[in-house]
């Protein structure tokens, strides 16, 4: 969600603070901060809305000194308005933090009770005053955060400048990510590599309930215990090349382009051409044992995950269960021992997924994860790890990460059935043939970008618009609702196509235009008939299938998308570029922030 970045350097670190800011975002913000040490004292800029208006702040003031911090927020507790920006200081120190604190009233009444003077209305501020009443006690800063960080309950990234302390920050972490970076004289913090990309390519990953020191010499890190402790240093191989639109207006059309070669890139981690054979990382249990699988996800991600429920149960004859992660601990689900829970998140950070991972683990599953950030905090606690390999991805609704996902678990759910022997030889054979083809029908599919966006603005005056599909395009239904009302601002709906006349029929006008994802197939023809339900109401139907769906059911429409004839297995992946298309142009064509929708982030670190 919010971003941090921290330096302690050799020269002027608030144009690289604000240029970390940068990097980041696209993980969704309403306001951002910096703070710098120099001379003893702490130099703090900040300003609601885009970073933008910051840089304008640092111009007419700015803020010099060669070890600071810094911080994008999205609102959670009070308005995003200037004084709830982060960093929030005392006169001892200053702080950033993602994440939320609990228990911050009844900290908040006592330090109020012993005289500390607020001026947010954030749980944040209420760090910066414990640590200040240490500090202000005579103690170092190690020994106050050390006093401190027992006293928070939630999830937290923390970095901390010191007004005595020009050369030193502290970092921490619990239940929210934070990275340590190395550089020649100088040291990073950040809540990412992607961060850090320009500053340095090695960092440390610090772990759950770790502390740590840092200094242009280097850092010390601590455990939950406070002893010294070592954490492997690792190449990040992020670039700030990666991270650039390139040719493209948006991210987000950057990213819908990059899906053929971020699909291969992922399905040679997954198939073994020579062989035609599916195969998978190591694993630290025996998948043929599976009886059970529990699938849990946010957003995007459980679409991804309603279609691979789709692929399990027909390939390996495995019984699913879905859920929605911040419902899933809270309806005491049944967790039989040893099955498998599998966890989709494209940073590895979403706190409901994590808590409800957290939650099975305690319940004797199997986890298998598949995430975009193979050093993510899932990623390191899961037992089988099933990298997507999309790169970052920056625009806010997600697009590779999700197709990248879809690759991940079709190549699952086909190893899952070879071991149960569900799977023959030939059967193997073709589905890897299939997989194989899929980013060159990715490709095939992109080449109607143009037509796409010729009719967006039939699209672009609705107020409300359906989406129906049948099968495996049901959950791609939902997607491209989702991916409209994320970007558009449009009020969408997606339905089983076979619901419409359980209710949703009633909405039917000629202002309510219907997307009807249908490739041509076995349930065509039901589709078709729910298609004729709602023409005889005056629906404007777009409809978007293969050449010989539209040569027996386009006429009449609105509007229709061709997509190339593809085997069925692969048509989740191919079908989720038009609705993402037509999204994007849709957006484009109301003038909306593409990239950074109003009120989204695009990891949500808090439940």
């Amino acid at each position: 969600m919010c971003g941090i970045i921290g330096i302690v350097g050799k020269e002027a670190v608030s144009d690289r603070l604000v240029d970390g800011l940068k990097r980041m975002e696209y993980r969704g913000y309403d306001s951002a901060g910096v703070c710098t040490v120099e001379n003893s004292q702490l130099i703090r800029r900040r300003a609601e809305g885009k970073l933008f208006n910051l840089v304008n702040v640092l111009k007419s003031d700015d803020a010099p000194g060669h070890t600071g911090i810094a911080h994008t927020r999205w609102a959670t507790h009070g308005a995003p308005t200037t004084s709830n920006a982060h960093p929030h200081a005392t006169g001892e120190v200053a702080l950033v933090h993602n994440g939320i604190i609990e228990n911050f009233k009844p900290l908040r009444d006592e330090l109020i009770k012993r005289g500390r003077q607020f001026e947010s209305e954030t749980d944040t501020e209420v760090v910066a005053h414990l640590v200040s009443e240490q500090v202000e006690d005579g103690k170092s800063p190690e020994e106050a955060v050390q006093a401190v960080l027992p006293q928070l309950r939630g999830a937290f990234a923390l970095a901390i400048a010191f007004r005595s302390h020009p050369g030193l920050l502290i970092g921490a972490r619990l239940g929210s990510p934070l990275v340590v970076g190395y550089g020649d004289g100088e040291t990073y913090l950040g809540s990412d590599a992607l961060a850090l990309a320009p500053l340095t390519q090695q960092i440390s990953y610090l772990e759950e309930g770790d502390w740590v020191v840092v200094t242009e010499d280097g850092a010390t890190i601590y455990d939950n215990q406070n002893k010294a402790v070592e954490r492997e240093v690792t190449t990040s191989g992020v670039s700030a090349a990666t991270i650039e639109k390139g040719q493209y207006r948006h991210y987000m059309q950057k990213e819908i382009f990059e899906q053929p070669t971020v699909v291969a890139q992922t399905l040679q981690s997954y198939i073994r051409p020579l062989e035609q054979q599916v195969a998978l990382p190591q694993m630290g249990f025996d998948l043929e044992s599976i009886k059970r699988i529990t699938i849990v996800a946010c957003g995007t991600s459980y679409y991804a995950g309603m279609v691979a429920k789709y692929w399990f149960e027909t390939f390996a004859r495995v019984p699913v269960d879905l859920d929605v992660a911040s419902e899933f601990r809270y309806r005491e689900p049944v967790l039989e021992p040893g099955g498998l829970a599998l966890f989709i998140s494209q940073s590895g950070e979403t706190a409901d997924t994590l808590a409800a991972l957290r939650h099975s683990k305690e319940n004797d599953q199997k986890i298998a994860v598949v995430v975009n950030v193979p050093t993510s905090s899932m990623a390191r606690e899961a037992d089988l790890l099933l990298p997507t390999h999309a790169g970052p991805e920056i625009g806010v609704a997600s697009t590779k990460a999700f197709s990248c996902q879809l690759a991940v678990l079709a190549a699952l759910a086909a190893h899952l059935a070879v071991v149960k022997g569900k799977m023959s030889r030939e059967e193997e054979m073709d589905v890897v043939r299939h997989l194989t083809e899929a980013p060159a029908a990715l490709n095939a599919a992109l080449a109607y970008d143009e037509a796409i966006a010729d009719m967006a603005h039939l699209v672009a005056p609705a107020r409300d618009v359906l989406y129906l599909g049948r099968g495996p395009d049901y959950p791609l239904a939902l997607e491209g609702a989702l991916k409209l009302k994320e970007i558009s601002y449009i009020h969408a709906e997606g339905y089983a196509s076979g619901e419409m006349k359980h209710g949703p029929i009633a909405l039917i006008d000629e202002a309510v235009p219907v997307i009807v994802l249908a490739p041509s197939g076995p349930l065509f023809e039901k589709t078709v008939s729910n298609m004729q339900e709602v023409r005889a109401r005056g629906g404007k139907i777009v409809l978007i299938s293969d050449a010989d769906g539209l040569a027996e059911a386009g006429e009449g429409c609105m509007a229709t998308i061709e997509m190339p004839r593809v085997h069925p297995l692969i048509a989740p992946l191919v079908y989720a570029v038009p609705v993402q298309l037509l999204a994007y142009h849709v957006a484009v064509a109301k003038g909306t922030d593409v990239d950074q929708p109003r009120n989204l982030a695009k990891s949500v670190t808090v439940e």
